[in-house]
């Protein structure tokens, strides 16, 4: 290795000195300018709001998060009616839920606990197919009451209340985790993946893992999975759209795209 470097330095010292001669016996004239490349194109910095909301009058006047629960279940019992609001909802800490459940769809879990909807009643079923099982016919009845009442909401309605509402969205956002993030933006994120849900041509087809031991569980019924691990591992939002069955998952679809117009306005001057 030290005869290596002793090379390297004898060359280096005699293109030294090659050099030093041939600069003195050159005739003194300016070099010719040297073309440099430009710089690389440096992309845009991403805008700090991708989808800011107007702030409509009234925002200011909203009471502060603790104290806003009533308030807020007032705004959307005039939106819903009271029997919807009581049938479907969890509204108690409304807009925490919500915040939270948007922000865990992308995910592989969104736990039902955090939801701002209550569970669907009965349970999911299957039915026996010639190499295994798929997802019930009848499973989709289960959705139709809650899939109707989407629908029936005014897209215009409920998207006024949202921008009236969202100091109290933005203020959960923040307080989840995501200071200087604009909740809006993850809302906006999460439609469009929601909306990018396959739409298997046929009966999916689900699996129950299998269980080691002496002791199964009692609800099995919770744990069925997806066979195939392309649907398998999609986020936990988007196999909901699947689980609802196909009509129902493009009527939902629908309404999203309606209300993602609304919402996801482009900055102007970006």
């Amino acid at each position: 290795m030290n005869r290596l470097w002793v090379g390297l330095g004898s060359v280096l010292v005699l293109i030294a000195i090659g050099a030093y001669f041939w600069l003195r016996q050159a005739p003194q004239e300016l070099p010719p300018p040297v073309a440099h490349a430009p710089p690389p194109a440096v992309a845009p910095a991403e805008p700090a709001i991708k989808h800011p909301l107007e702030t409509p009058p009234g925002a200011s006047e909203l009471p502060p998060p603790e104290r806003a629960d009533d308030f807020v279940k007032d705004r959307i019992t005039e939106l819903l009616g009271d029997k919807a609001v009581k049938t479907f909802l969890q509204i108690e800490n409304f807009v925490r839920r919500v915040v939270a459940t948007v922000d865990n769809l992308p995910r592989s879990l969104a736990p039902p606990r955090m939801w701002p909807v209550r569970p669907t009643p009965g349970r999911f079923t299957v039915e026996a197919a010639a190499d295994g099982s798929v997802i019930g016919a009848k499973n989709a009845a289960r959705y139709a009451p809650f899939v109707a009442l989407v629908e029936s909401v005014d897209a215009g309605r409920a998207v006024a209340l949202y921008q009236r509402l969202y100091p109290l969205f933005q203020s959960a956002y923040e307080a989840l985790g995501y200071p200087g993030k604009y909740f809006n933006d993850r809302l906006v994120a999460v439609i469009d993946l929601l909306l990018a849900t396959p739409e298997p041509s046929g009966p999916v087809k689900v699996e129950l893992p299998e269980f080691e031991g002496p002791l199964k569980p009692t609800r099995p019924w919770v744990l069925y999975r997806f066979s195939d691990p392309a649907l398998e591992g999609l986020s936990s939002g988007q196999k909901i759209l699947l689980r609802v069955g196909p009509a129902n998952g493009k009527r939902l679809k629908a309404k999203l795209a309606e209300i993602r117009k609304l919402i996801a306005a482009e900055k102007v001057g970006r």
